[in-house]
């Protein structure tokens, strides 16, 4: 007859379907972690909201029983490597769903360089080709611990375990050509800082030029009113003494 008892769903999907700012949100994820279907992301989803409202409902406990299951949860998070041992609930609440997803056997059969790319890394996994620990997976969804994560391996029955293996060989490529890029970037990241410090240098040098310019005009003004005050001052004398002396000898 089977087991009796009552199958019932892991996850929960949105409350409503027809939500852009939702779809935009979830075909970006779907893209960017190599997500099979929408029930993936929703089962993730789902665990991230418990972790939450776990939090929540623990915050405001101040019993024995609220403190062993607070101790309980982050440590749970701790072994998963979304939180330190030393978090708090809040903590928690500060969480988002893409930190779950990093921890997606797939997502780190990616990171660490054995896959091209997240479709690739989904199907070795399903084809039986990785295993933790010395144990075959073929579940792409299953959260890797931390001491799981050192343990993520080609099984020695694969293809793929050997490293002349054409897939092995591109995707040793793909990463040197990523470093490559990353050195690249950082060299342009340095030209442009150089560039700029330039002619910042240069814009201060001809400020400051300018300034000397217009303070060397501003001087040569008034000397130049100067001696033409003198000179006019000068003549005024001269006619007064002209004409006292006139008016004298007459």
């Amino acid at each position: 007859m089977g087991d009796p008892r009552r199958i019932r769903k892991k996850y929960s999907g949105p409350r409503h379907p027809w939500q852009k700012s939702r779809l935009d949100e979830e075909r970006t994820l779907i893209r960017e972690y190599g997500l099979k279907n929408k029930k993936e992301l929703w089962k993730i989803n789902s665990k991230f909201k418990k972790f939450t409202n776990q939090a929540k409902n623990l915050i405001t406990l101040t019993t024995e029983q609220g403190k062993l299951e607070k101790k309980q949860l982050i440590n749970k998070l701790a072994r998963l490597g979304l939180l330190s041992i030393d978090a708090n609930e809040e903590d928690v609440l500060n969480l988002n769903a893409k930190d779950i997803f990093e921890r997606r056997l797939q997502t780190l059969v990616f990171r660490k360089g054995l896959a091209k790319t997240m479709k690739q890394s989904r199907q070795f996994i399903v084809h039986e080709h990785i295993r933790i620990d010395g144990k075959k997976l073929t579940s792409p969804s299953h959260l890797v611990t931390l001491k799981e994560e050192s343990t993520i391996e080609f099984c020695q029955t694969s293809s793929l375990s050997d490293h002349e293996h054409p897939e092995r060989t591109t995707s040793k490529i793909i990463e040197e050509e990523a470093v490559k890029e990353e050195k690249e970037k950082k060299e342009t990241k340095k030209e442009k800082k150089q560039t700029k410090t330039g002619t910042k240098k240069e814009k201060k040098q001809t400020g400051t030029e300018a300034k000397k310019e217009k303070n060397q005009t501003k001087t040569e003004t008034k000397n130049e009113e100067k001696q033409t005050g003198t000179e006019a001052k000068k003549e005024k004398n001269q006619t007064k003494t002209e004409t006292k002396k006139e008016e004298a000898a007459k």
